[in-house]
């Protein structure tokens, strides 16, 4: 390795893209085409630095692997900044096994950090936190256990365990000082600040609060019946009954503990839940079905009397009744949650997180777009999704997660 692309190296780890360039921008040997790559990504030209490092894996050739493999992961961390979710995680787990065979723990560990990222994005929690419980964290760089650390936060945030996050955070402060790296300060500060932001609003009696997260996980943990919007479902302390499956009977639920402690009126309840300002005598029958099928799924928990103008819950432990519901509403809030992270988003990668078609995606965007709450850059394959980010609070229950089976 010659002094030049040594200092660019060393540039690179502090953080310094410009001084990095400076040395190794004139040269398109393999070693300085990698170095240039990885510095356009940290000045945020993705697309340039993911051809960069192409260009640099094919001219090391067969015969140096390792340096193959580094090039891999560094394409796979450009890739995961631009949100291309669609590539095979193969291909990153084969550069993993190759740096670890050869001793390369830091980039190693670098490769797995960002699978568990992955993961993360496109809501897989468990697999994340199955896959930062392995990891050895013991004689990281400080860089690194930032990042390690940052990733069991979001897995401990997104799990409603506020303490263990906070520590993480702190703990991923420390290190991203001792790195001295600019970028990966501001990202810890800002999930920090997160903390102190409205998650979500609470109904309780006609009266709406927002709570941060760890007033969420205070409620959810006490025996308040809690009518979880975020996550479509019905929380009592331990018990949980998904309805993500039944929008229908969910509506109904939600529209009888907004109204509680006293009775919704059956007009009420066909028009919020029908859509209909004119009901008649079907949709009075089809709400005499659907309030027995609510009976049926929610007896454990709580009882629908009836009243003589409607229907209103009858908590058998006398609990009270709350209604948890995301900071944003909409059948877009989830799209929205995902595009406030400031990255431009490809519908491909929208469409993997959320779990919908494509094509699902792409109407929700043409609706977000003619209300300008959304933008796109870029045409055909090469087009990107961006949102304003979403100030004054944070969006982590509308991320997507792992739902307890149904």
């Amino acid at each position: 390795m010659d002094s030049l692309i040594a200092a660019a190296g060393r540039a690179l780890v502090a953080g310094d893209a410009l001084g990095a360039l400076k040395r190794v921008a004139l040269r398109d040997d393999p070693p300085a085409l990698a170095l240039r790559g990885i510095a356009m990504a940290q000045l945020g030209e993705y697309p340039r630095a993911r051809e960069l490092l192409r260009f640099a894996a094919r001219g090391f050739g067969s015969r140096e692997e390792l340096a193959r493999a580094r090039c891999v992961v560094a394409e796979a961390e450009v890739s995961l900044a631009m949100r291309d979710l669609g590539g095979s995680p193969r291909t990153l787990a084969q550069a993993e096994q190759t740096l670890s065979a050869r001793a390369d723990h830091a980039n190693a560990m670098q490769a797995r950090l960002i699978a568990i990222r992955r993961q993360l994005l496109l809501g897989r929690l468990d697999e994340a936190a199955t896959a930062l419980a392995a990891l050895e964290l013991q004689g990281l760089s400080a860089s690194l256990r930032a990042v390690a650390e940052l990733a069991t936060a979001e897995v401990a945030l997104r799990s409603l365990r506020t303490a263990v996050a906070r520590a993480a955070l702190q703990r991923a402060l420390d290190a991203a000082q001792r790195a001295g790296v600019p970028a990966l300060i501001a990202e810890v500060v800002e999930a920090r600040a997160g903390l102190d932001r409205a998650a979500a609003r609470s109904i309780h009696a006609g009266h709406e609060q927002p709570l941060r997260l760890d007033e969420v996980e205070a409620l959810v943990a006490s025996a308040t019946l809690v009518v979880d919007a975020c996550r479509r479902g019905l929380r009592a302390a331990e018990h949980w009954q998904p309805m993500a499956r039944r929008p229908v009977l969910f509506s109904l639920l939600r529209a009888l503990a907004e109204g509680w402690p006293g009775d919704v009126e059956r007009s009420t309840l066909i028009a919020r839940v029908f859509c209909t300002r004119h009901p008649d005598e079907t949709h009075r029958a089809r709400l005499r079905v659907e309030i027995g099928r609510l009976r049926a799924l929610v007896s454990q928990l709580v009882d629908i009397e009836t009243t003589a103008r409607g229907f209103a819950l009858a908590p058998r432990a006398g609990q009270a009744v709350v209604v948890l519901v995301p900071p944003i509403d909409g059948e877009q809030a989830s799209l929205l949650a995902l595009l406030a992270d400031g990255a431009a988003w490809s519908t491909s990668a929208l469409a993997l997180a959320l779990g919908d078609s494509q094509r699902t995606v792409q109407r929700a965007l043409v609706e977000l777009e003619a209300g300008g709450q959304v933008r796109s850059i870029g045409r055909a394959r090469a087009q990107r999704w961006l949102a304003p980010p979403l100030v004054g609070f944070t969006t982590i229950l509308l991320l997507p997660a792992a739902l307890p089976p149904e």
